[in-house]
């Protein structure tokens, strides 16, 4: 499974990272990103920024995708 965050719809609430914060961050300009590890997926964001989820977090990102408020988390099925 794969994950990304439109940044454009992006509302800034932080849930996903409050939920799930191995693969959401919140940067300094108030947006959430995808990360791997300590790569953060912001260069660029958007679609091109497509970041593998790690094994067992698959349920919390789901969750996270179906409680944000911007509707801004879009997962891939691998």
């Amino acid at each position: 499974m794969k994950v990304w965050i439109d940044q454009d719809l992006c509302t800034g609430d932080g849930l996903c990272e409050e939920i799930c914060p191995d693969v959401f961050t919140l940067l300094d300009d108030g947006l959430a990103y995808v990360k791997e590890g300590d790569k953060i997926f912001n260069d660029p964001g958007g679609a091109e920024g497509l970041a593998a989820v790690p094994d067992g977090m698959d349920e919390a990102v789901i969750e996270a995708a179906e409680e944000c408020p911007g509707e801004c988390i879009f997962i891939e099925v691998d």
